[in-house]
């Protein structure tokens, strides 16, 4: 198994979060960011889809795109994990 679950409240803003796990005894930590995109941000003549396409393409590249939220009429989240 590579990965586990976590479930999050509602966010309504951006967070970072950190995550401490022991694997065969040997602590771990993750760390995690979810941000909100505001829709806002895209261009009106813009698809959404393609927007959010340019929104993770300009993203930091020491971080990693891993969930994409479920969107609202506002914003979708984003979470992104740290690259190691």
């Amino acid at each position: 198994m590579s990965s586990i679950t976590i479930q999050l409240p509602a966010i309504e803003a951006d967070h970072t979060i950190e995550i401490d796990v022991k694997v065969n005894g040997q602590k771990v930590k993750y760390h995690y960011k979810v941000e909100l995109i505001s829709w806002e941000e895209c261009d009106t003549t813009e698809e959404k889809a393609i927007c959010l396409k340019r929104v993770i393409s300009d993203y930091s590249k020491q971080w990693q795109l891993i969930n994409i939220g479920s969107p609202t009429d506002k914003n979708i989240p984003l979470m992104f994990r740290e690259k190691n």
